[in-house]
């Protein structure tokens, strides 16, 4: 089957016969909390377009989640420059169609700042870029996987508003992780799921129900960074749309029920060299001996130096890199119960350890070419492309200063863990230790995102911090 992605036109006379019998496109960029904000335009427009890009409000980068304006004066859109257009370039090779919209054309793009024509510092596919190229200058390619687990319900919007989002019906009830039987239920939204992101080439390697009422974990196919970065993004995308279709609301949140397992959003990945050949791999020699003889430990014997170093620049630089990885105020109550949940909450590292925050895939079970880190801290609510440009950044560093962890993996670590560094249990303290000016976050993804993006976090932390819950009233209201 060829996916519409592989069809993408590489001219501006190749888009002209792409869009024969066409009279509209539909376009969106991603913004900092992985919501599209988009449009629709007129296939003259778009093609005129096409070259030298079109005026795109910056309010997208002043608003929140849900359309506030930041009362910070943020450094992209503000009052003082009057949320000026930005320049909206119109990625190409992104092309698609919509199924469910009369086969619609589909692009995504990228906001560059109309001055340089450079990616503006908080553009979530600008930034994945930039760690992308930062990758090239080793003559390398990052590689990723994508596994989301989301809750469905039986609800729309207006019945969210209805019941004050309480009282929400889950799509089927009970634990039932990898069922057949309650695949059967609702099967035809469940293969939808599945065969529509397909025609939108979205690419899955599996689709299962996971544990938990009506949760599903979807794993998208491991490829090129940046592609997959945009399929993770554009599959919550299909997964709502399908949803309002069957009258099905599926939730990303990382925690909707709290006695219950939340949502991981675990991203895996590795290098590819110019001739197709992972980094984080043995030579043939290697594997022939038994593995690397001067691994630090015998966890890591089956990665590569590269592989190491790069680990070592993740757990060195995890705390302070956070919010990128867990992005919301919800987000860290999913890691708060730790490993009774597989949701790790400390620096951890393991072979094939679903316990710790970054699992080691590598042989023996796994072939050599199959070797990656996943790396299990964010939930569902993660922005695929400002996480993984976290990771590439810090695992890239970890090569340049050719940093070891320091620590023991977590198969050696024991009884005994008093010593093992903890993750942030909060918003507020992840984006005060990544706002530091001293931070692993500034030195690798810059001082124009980290006061950016952190003014976001730190604008979400005000708004939970003066909300009145149903928790409180519930606990005060009475005997207080």
């Amino acid at each position: 089957m060829i996916l519409p992605t592989e069809n993408a036109p590489k001219s501006l006379e190749e888009l002209k016969d792409l869009l024969k019998g066409d009279t509209k496109v539909k376009v969106a960029g991603i913004d900092v909390d992985g919501v599209l904000r988009g449009k629709i335009m007129s296939k003259d427009k778009f093609v005129s377009a096409a070259k030298s890009g079109f005026g795109f409000c910056s309010v997208v980068f002043g608003w929140d989640i849900q359309d506030g304006v930041y009362p910070k004066e943020l450094l992209i859109s503000n009052r003082k420059n009057g949320y000026r257009d930005l320049l909206a370039q119109i990625d190409l090779s992104t092309y698609r169609r919509i199924p469910w919209e009369d086969n619609i054309p589909f692009f995504l793009i990228t906001f560059l700042d109309p001055d340089t024509q450079k990616p503006i510092c908080a553009c979530p596919r600008g930034t994945l870029k930039r760690a992308s190229e930062k990758a090239k200058e080793f003559g390398w390619e990052c590689i990723a996987g994508v596994e989301l687990e989301y809750f469905q319900f039986n609800e729309t919007p207006n019945t969210l508003i209805q019941k004050n989002f309480t009282g929400l019906e889950a799509l089927t009830p009970g634990m039932h992780g990898y069922s057949l039987l309650r695949t059967t239920l609702n099967q035809d939204y469940f293969h939808a799921l599945f065969d529509e992101s397909l025609k939108m080439g979205i690419e899955i390697e599996s689709h299962h129900t996971e544990t938990g009422p009506g949760v599903f974990e979807t794993a998208l196919a491991y490829t090129q960074a940046l592609r997959i970065a945009d399929n993770a993004t554009l599959f919550k995308f299909v997964a709502k749309s399908l949803g309002m279709k069957y009258g099905v609301m599926p939730s990303f949140m990382a925690k909707p029920w709290g006695e219950l397992p939340g949502c991981s959003g675990h991203l895996h990945v590795s290098l590819r060299d110019s001739k197709g050949f992972n980094v984080f791999a043995l030579s043939g020699d290697e594997v022939a001996a038994g593995g690397r003889a001067n691994a630090k430990y015998s966890d890591l014997k089956w990665i590569s130096q590269e592989a190491e170093w790069f680990l070592g620049g993740i757990l060195e630089g995890l705390t302070d890199v956070m919010p990128m990885l867990v992005p919301t105020i919800n987000g860290y109550k999913r890691l708060v119960a730790g490993e009774s949940f597989w949701a790790p909450n400390a620096i951890t590292y393991g072979y094939d350890s679903r316990a710790a925050s970054i699992r080691i895939l590598s042989p023996p079970s796994v072939p050599p070419s199959a070797t990656r880190f996943e790396i299990r801290v964010p939930g569902a609510d993660v922005q695929p492309h400002l996480a993984l440009s976290t990771i590439f950044f810090l695992g890239l560093r970890g090569i340049e200063n050719k940093i070891t962890p320091s620590s023991e993996p977590i198969s050696e670590l024991g009884e005994d863990r008093s010593g093992v560094k903890m993750l942030a249990t909060s918003l507020e303290e992840a984006t005060a230790t990544m706002m530091r000016e001293e931070s692993i976050a500034r030195q690798t993804l810059g001082d124009e995102f980290v006061d950016h993006f952190g003014g976001t976090r730190m604008h979400e932390v005000k708004k939970w911090n003066a909300a009145v819950t149903n928790w409180e009233l519930e606990r005060y209201m009475e005997l207080i």
